[in-house]
């Protein structure tokens, strides 16, 4: 079996896993009770928060806890707006957001809250001049991902920040779920970014858990009220179990990622090139200006979940441009941005690589696609 996925998301290091089973047998209390059990639970649900405070170099006052991308994307934008309304009532995104961002804010603009979208270049690109146009008195927040999830086009984050230093009162969102342990940490952590949202998932932790950095002196609403847990901003009892190992994979993740990058880009570098010979190929991916670890490419005249099943057959686990829109058999909507045609974006096919796969998995992703493009051009 050759998993070329990563980017819907990761194995759980054994080590994480082994973190998740102890915690959940050994420290069995609740966070906010007051006895000894729960006090033991406390202090491993707060030094994880330091733990992964120290691997970004922020406070671990700046952490929460969440369970995942999706709800951290939510909060940030819906946190804002219920926060901010007496303010303004824009948002700015990028059109080439994950759904987690962009469904969010079709869901503000119907209860009243106007929206912008920043337009992308033909490689994928935010137009950084087009999106500070944008900008007004009534803005309150701007989000852009760090690296997009469907080609890995690295966004100008630091650009945008350098325009939003003018504007110290919009919030900043950066969605790095992909970006984490991938791209390298100034990228897309600048200091003028206000929040930015992770997923244990994509980087070998496990699924259901995450977190949000939160810069000290920004203000959101709560999206989950009850018990007042995380300082009264997400209530809910914590899911210690999952964010120890959360921590512990960061860690293990965090360790590995001088070498990673290097492994991985010489691993699409390989595929890139050999893909390109084919003349029917069309890639969507490059290595300048894009993270190491993921490739997008359509194969003319073939749709995209096609070429998955033909890939499964031969136990070779690839996607559809996104794991969220995949099962709905939507089109890139990152290629229907950057003006792709849609029969193209239709065939666009995801590979997202990780530090565990190796050349001989890719020699062998190479002799199945000669094999499968031999058979679809003489079926066309």
């Amino acid at each position: 079996m050759i998993y070329f996925d990563n980017s819907a998301t990761t194995a759980i290091y054994p080590q994480a896993l082994h973190t998740y089973t102890q915690v959940s047998q050994r420290i069995i209390g609740n966070p906010s009770s007051l006895h000894d059990l729960g006090n033991q639970s406390n202090r491993l649900l707060q030094q994880s928060r330091q733990q992964i405070a120290d691997m970004l170099s922020v406070k671990s006052s700046e952490i929460a806890f969440t369970s995942g991308g999706t709800e951290g994307d939510n909060w940030v934008l819906k946190g804002t707006a219920l926060a901010k309304k007496a303010y303004g009532n824009h948002l700015i995104i990028s059109s080439i957001e994950h759904p987690a961002v962009s469904e969010t804010a079709a869901q503000l603009a119907e209860l009243g809250f106007d929206v912008s979208i920043a337009p992308v270049d033909g490689q994928g690109f935010v137009n950084v001049a087009a999106l500070a146009d944008m900008i007004r008195k009534e803005t309150i927040v701007v989000s852009v991902m760090a690296v997009n999830n469907e080609i890995g086009s690295i966004q100008p984050i630091k650009e945008i920040a350098a325009v939003l230093e003018a504007y110290p009162t919009i919030h900043f969102h950066v969605d790095a779920v992909q970006a984490i342990t991938k791209v390298a940490q100034e990228e897309w952590l600048p200091a003028r970014v206000d929040f930015a949202t992770f997923s244990a998932h994509k980087f070998h932790g496990p699924r259901g858990v995450g977190f949000i950095y939160w810069k000290e002196g920004r203000k959101l609403a709560p999206l989950m009220t009850g018990g007042g847990q995380e300082n009264n901003q997400r209530s809910g009892t914590e899911n210690v179990p999952a964010i120890a190992s959360m921590a512990k994979a960061l860690r293990l993740a965090v360790e590995q990622k001088a070498e990673r990058p290097k492994h991985v880009q010489q691993l699409k570098q390989y595929l890139l090139e050999a893909l390109a010979s084919y003349e029917k190929v069309i890639l969507f991916s490059s290595t300048e200006g894009f993270a190491p670890h993921i490739l997008c490419f359509s194969l003319k005249g073939i749709r995209g979940e096609v070429l998955v099943h033909a890939f499964e057959e031969k136990q070779i686990y690839i996607s559809t441009t996104s794991a969220c829109s995949s099962r709905k058999k939507m089109a890139s909507s990152t290629l229907h941005a950057m003006q792709v045609a849609n029969d193209l974006a239709t065939s666009a096919v995801r590979i997202s690589l990780d530090e565990s796969n190796t050349m001989a998995e890719v020699e062998q992703f190479l002799i199945v696609f000669h094999q499968l493009y031999q058979k679809f051009s003489k079926i066309n």
